[in-house]
């Protein structure tokens, strides 16, 4: 699974499972373009990343701020041919649909559905045009299941489905494939600051009975970003441990 002269654009790489991608990725032989915003922690990833031998490239980019975005991503394809997006970027703003404020909403459906539509509109051209390329985008065990309190983060995580199948089916002639990660229980920043009531119940619930490691998402993403996976597009693979199955 050689990621060998393969540059990767990774979003929200600088914690949890967008830093995994960017480890594996590395230990892969890819060149890596890391954006996040997170100051305290994306230059240090850079940093270590490139201290084990990686190319790397970090931006520190507010995501959802449009312009910023389109302008930094022509000035990465001015230099790169980018031939593999990861779309992990993410928040929440948790709330049931009777009381969650309508901005909070929406800017969660921004940052999960709006900027992976808006980095595959500039990006997947470019990869049908040189006939090969990788979208992965992470979803959520809870775009398939649904979650209390959880109406706009399990809303977006949904469309992110609906979106990969429709890339797919519109890069697949030119030798671009598209697929999303399904995550449940990962042990990542957000997860550990939920209660352990709300936590362990559902880690409980998993065949396999325990929390996932940002690790095991990052393989299956990188498996997905490799010749390895040449045949598959337009699908989902859960990584829950069991969860939701």
């Amino acid at each position: 699974m050689s990621l060998k002269n393969r540059t990767a654009l990774i979003t929200g790489a600088g914690q949890g499972i967008g830093r995994a991608c960017a480890e594996v990725f590395a230990g892969r032989g890819a060149r890596l373009i890391l954006l996040d915003k997170n100051k305290k922690t994306l230059p240090h990833v850079a940093k270590e990343l490139e201290a084990g031998g990686a190319e790397v490239d970090y931006r520190l980019i507010d995501l959802t701020r449009t312009q910023p975005l389109v302008k930094v991503i022509d000035e990465i394809l001015a230099d790169n041919a980018v031939d593999i997006l990861v779309n992990n970027a993410g928040f929440d703003r948790p709330g049931i649909s009777a009381r969650i404020d309508i901005n909070d909403y929406n800017a969660v459906l921004s940052i999960h559905l709006g900027v992976p539509f808006l980095l595959s509109k500039l990006l997947l051209p470019r990869m049908r045009e040189r006939k090969w390329g990788r979208i992965v985008n992470i979803s959520s065990i809870y775009g398939l299941m649904g979650a209390k309190g959880e109406v706009a983060y399990a809303a977006a995580k949904a469309g992110v489905l609906g979106l990969t199948k429709t890339l797919a089916r519109e890069g697949g002639k030119d030798g671009v494939t598209v697929n999303a990660v399904v995550p449940g229980m990962i042990r990542t920043p957000p997860i550990m600051k939920m209660p352990e009531k709300h936590r362990d119940p559902i880690i409980a619930e998993s065949i396999l009975g325990r929390i996932g490691e940002p690790e095991e998402v990052a393989r299956v993403v990188a498996f997905l970003a490799s010749d390895d996976a040449s045949y598959i597009t337009g699908t989902e693979i859960k990584v829950s441990g069991g969860w939701g199955v």
